[in-house]
């Protein structure tokens, strides 16, 4: 395991057109923004981030695996649409002993019926929703404490 401890941040289908895709829903900041963010917050809190985004369900569910293999001390999963259909993110993070944090840019509860069921929430430590890129934040600071 590295000297600091590293937080894994996951990012799934859609969330790499952040700043322009529904900015009235998502806001105007973009997924590099948004890291940029969590590495100086990550800085301040002696911890490091992986931040990552794919289209693409296989490759989170082999990065869910990976944090679990390099000892990541947590996961924070915006899964994007795969929150409400993955059953295989489902159990890829009751698979592994690293605590997942779900991260919701959105209030998913606030919107369309279909978003309030989380097949990702389900299986995760916790989930911080509705604030925004502030919400990746607030998940990195309860990372920590975990």
């Amino acid at each position: 395991m590295a000297d600091k401890p590293v937080i894994y941040v996951l990012n799934g289908p859609n969330l790499n057109l952040l700043g322009v895709r529904e900015p009235e829903i998502y806001g105007s900041d973009t997924l590099d923004d948004i890291a940029g963010r969590l590495e100086d917050r990550a800085q301040e809190l002696g911890a490091d981030v992986e931040v990552r985004q794919s289209n693409h369900e296989g490759h989170l569910i082999d990065w869910i695996h990976e944090a679990e293999a390099e000892e990541a001390r947590a996961i924070l999963l915006n899964a994007g649409a795969f929150t409400h259909t993955s059953v295989a993110l489902h159990d890829a993070i009751l698979a592994v002993s690293v605590p997942v944090i779900e991260v919701h840019l959105s209030n998913p509860h606030a919107r369309e019926p279909f978003r309030r069921k989380s097949l990702v929430g389900e299986a995760a430590h916790g989930t911080i929703s509705g604030f925004g890129a502030l919400s990746y934040l607030l998940a990195l600071d309860a990372a920590m404490q975990l």
